[in-house]
């Protein structure tokens, strides 16, 4: 069984009887669980000898889908922690304590409608060794918060997406993970392709393509990519099998 099946099973013990009936929430804890990943992912950082995460999370939620999880909260971000927990073991990511999860309301989000701030909080090496994962050398401080607003999941940047055969998929503001894994943004079932095989992220400059030390590497306009590429509109992307074009302006 994998892990996602397992959290799930687990969340579905928790929402039996009269409280299962009465959740009507659009976010749900298996959604949570996989946004969680994608931004413990997102927020990788190479030092000298392992690849460093955050272990810090807030998840803010609209008040009505905190309202919902309210009668199972503490369970709830158990069962999150353990799921980012192994997922890091599975990835070989360092961990400088067990994943720390907090939900938060925040009234300008609408119902459906949630963002994560992640941060890396250190430990000494002995609390680490406790969790299985190598304890960070030399991580970078974790950056500033950022008090302006809340990152909301799911924010399209206007005019940047990937097309994908017949499908135009939008490029959200954290950008996109390309890969086999169901936790990637866009899923490509194709066994030449890497669970977590590509990504595309944003920065002021614009967007940039990387190889996240896929098996079989990527292609961009035909040549291997070697090092992390600017994208323009209309560059092939090859993944495997499939090709995608990236699109913008």
């Amino acid at each position: 069984m994998s892990v996602l099946r397992s959290l799930e099973t687990k969340i579905a013990d928790l929402v039996e009887g009269a409280f299962g009936r009465a959740f009507r929430s659009e976010i749900t804890p298996v959604e949570l669980a996989r946004r969680l990943v994608r931004e413990m992912d997102r927020h990788r950082r190479g030092s000298l000898s392992s690849t460093v995460v955050p272990n810090e999370y807030v998840v803010w939620l609209s008040p009505a889908d905190h309202r919902h999880f309210a009668a199972i909260e503490s369970s709830l971000v158990d069962e999150l922690a353990a799921h980012l927990l192994e997922h890091a073991r599975s990835e070989q990511l360092a961990l400088p304590s067990r994943p720390h999860i907090e939900l938060r309301s925040d009234a300008r989000l609408s119902l459906g409608e949630c963002g994560i701030e992640a941060r890396l909080s250190s430990v000494p090496p002995a609390v680490a060794r406790r969790y299985g994962t190598a304890p960070p050398v030399s991580a970078p401080p974790p950056p500033p918060p950022q008090a302006a607003t809340v990152p909301v999941a799911g924010e399209v940047v206007p005019n940047a997406w990937l097309r994908v055969e017949d499908r135009a998929v939008p490029i959200g503001a954290t950008g996109v993970v390309i890969g086999r894994s169901s936790d990637c943004d866009i899923v490509i079932p194709v066994q030449e392709v890497s669970r977590r095989h590509a990504q595309i992220v944003a920065d002021a400059g614009g967007w940039t393509l990387i190889d996240l030390n896929s098996t079989n590497g990527v292609l961009l306009n035909g040549r291997t990519l070697a090092a992390p590429a600017r994208l323009r509109s209309g560059d092939a992307i090859e993944i495997g099998t499939v090709e995608l074009t990236f699109e913008a302006g």
